[in-house]
């Protein structure tokens, strides 16, 4: 009788042990579809911002498809760390608020299942988000943001003409200053050119010329171009006035883009590179509390996935209303809002020096810690 009672308890663990597995298994693979489909929602949200800068790289300097593509991956690259922690927010909410609406979540808890393996599956995933937003945070994002800055400047200077404008003297254009009275920014025609060249050392030369017409290296766009002049004079000021009539006067441009010597922002630094800028003892004090914000800002935005994967179960399982499936979005867009508030208010404080960077940056996740704790502590028995 004994041995009969002991094998009914053992087969009712094992079946609640298995029914427990079942159950983070169902929750997580729940879990999945939401979260990608979050996180595409939010890339286009983000790039739609981008869109007027888009459609003026389309327009105006007359870039390919290919490029705007590259521009839109970069930029999707570089969002990462901030969007993977707000698409696992909408997922947790999403799901659990549905199972919660859908009394799934009653029904578990009328099963005699705990609340951990409820759970569960919102921590593994976490988890998963988290490591992954780290290293795109510390390596991956850095490097998109400075592809992106790179492919700016190079298509910003594809198109030459576009970088000029009419009636007004253009300064760093090839190392030139530049004026012309009319300008055709599609076929890189010029009218009424003036240019002053410094770049023969200290005897400068001005150019005069009635037109002039822009020519792209095909073979290095952004990098080399030609200016060729008709119907001009050269003035070349030394010891003697000297002048030169032409009528056709070709100007070889070189080096637009220096993209080997540009020094990069301190977005686009992986976090070793941040950490050897604080490692630097002559770094000036500003300088130090820029680069100490970003090495915390890269780890806080990841360790922020677990507090968002927690509070999005607290919240969601808080209520089993109806109109939880609708107001998932709402939810978790007001969430991330409050969120991105206080982190960049902390950031600013940062900054601006009135907080430690570390104190600052790391305050806001402390407050999403407890309010994770106790949403959730209401409803884990």
């Amino acid at each position: 009788m004994m041995f009969a009672q002991k094998l009914v308890r053992y087969n009712q663990s094992l079946m609640q042990r298995l029914f427990a597995r079942k159950t983070t298994q169902y929750i997580f693979f729940e879990l999945l579809p939401p979260f990608f489909l979050g996180l595409f929602v939010f890339i286009f949200i983000l790039l739609m911002f981008q869109a007027l800068r888009l459609t003026d790289f389309v327009l105006v300097h007359g870039v390919g498809l290919d490029v705007v593509i590259k521009i839109m991956g970069y930029l999707s690259i570089s969002f990462l760390p901030a969007l993977l922690p707000m698409s696992l927010l909408f997922a947790v909410i999403m799901t659990y608020g549905r199972m919660s609406s859908d009394s799934e979540i009653v029904a578990l808890k009328a099963c005699g299942l705990h609340m951990f393996p409820i759970v569960l599956p919102s921590v593994l995933l976490s988890v998963l988000v988290a490591i992954f937003s780290a290293q795109t945070s510390f390596t991956l994002a850095p490097w998109g943001n400075r592809q992106f800055e790179l492919l700016v400047t190079k298509v910003g200077q594809t198109k030459a003409g576009v970088s000029l404008k009419e009636g007004t003297f253009s300064e760093g254009f090839f190392d030139l200053v530049i004026y012309a009275n009319n300008v055709d920014s599609k076929t890189g025609e010029l009218q009424k050119v003036f240019i002053y060249d410094e770049r023969q050392g200290d005897v400068p030369l001005t150019i005069i010329s009635k037109r002039g017409r822009i020519v792209q290296d095909v073979n290095s766009p952004g990098h080399a171009a030609l200016l060729r002049l008709n119907d001009g004079d050269i003035h070349r000021k030394g010891e003697n006035h000297t002048k030169i009539k032409f009528n056709t006067f070709d100007i070889h441009l070189f080096d637009a883009v220096q993209e080997e010597h540009r020094e990069k922002s301190p977005l686009s630094m992986s976090l070793d590179e941040v950490q050897e800028k604080i490692a630097q003892k002559e770094l000036p004090a500003e300088d130090r509390i820029l680069f100490l914000t970003e090495f915390h800002k890269r780890w806080a935005i990841a360790l922020v996935c677990p507090l968002f994967g927690l509070l999005g179960v607290g919240l969601s399982v808080s209520t089993n209303r109806r109109s939880q499936k609708s107001g998932g979005m709402a939810l978790s867009l007001g969430v991330i809002v409050l969120y991105w508030i206080l982190y960049v208010s902390a950031e600013g404080m940062a900054r601006g020096g009135q907080l430690a960077p570390a104190i600052a940056i790391w305050a806001p996740n402390v407050v999403f810690a407890l309010l994770s704790y106790f949403n959730l502590k209401r409803n884990w028995n």
